[in-house]
């Protein structure tokens, strides 16, 4: 996808990389494959195969699917990511999130659950007697710490 100069208000793709600009305000349901960023405002769902990167004034309300998400800015939805996940300082991120990779920067702000998931090919290893107890947990609001 190749499209011209970047308008105020427009998407742009560049190669495999599809950008909203930070004059953009989306609704609705984004799903496509390559590279994505965003710098706008997105509420709804984005789905992407690639990349999608999220600049320092983007704002995403909705649930995110990408292979590697790296994210600057505020994002309140839930997330999947089939590879890894990147949190700079600068970001807010509000929302349970599944990958087997993550990092956080010192600074950014994380509020929900972390599920890194069962890697292929481990052994799942069950307790004598073959007897599975749960754990309990609290979920924490903002409003708690």
């Amino acid at each position: 996808m190749a499209f011209g100069k970047s308008q105020p208000g427009t998407v742009i793709g560049q190669g495999e990389t599809t950008s909203l600009g930070k004059d953009v305000v989306f609704e609705g349901f984004l799903t496509m494959d390559g590279d994505v960023r965003i710098d706008g405002h997105l509420k709804g769902e984005i789905h992407t195969t690639g990349t999608l990167t999220i600049g320092e004034e983007a704002v995403i309300k909705g649930n995110v699917t990408a292979g590697t998400l790296i994210t600057s800015g505020k994002i309140n939805g839930n997330v999947i990511a089939t590879e890894k996940i990147k949190i700079f300082k600068s970001a807010i991120l509000i929302g349970d999130i599944r990958t087997p990779a993550i990092s956080i920067e010192g600074g950014a702000h994380f509020n929900g659950l972390s599920d890194m998931g069962i890697i292929t090919g481990v052994v799942s290893h069950r307790p004598p007697g073959g007897k599975v107890h749960a754990l309990p947990h609290r979920r924490h609001s903002m409003l708690d710490l």
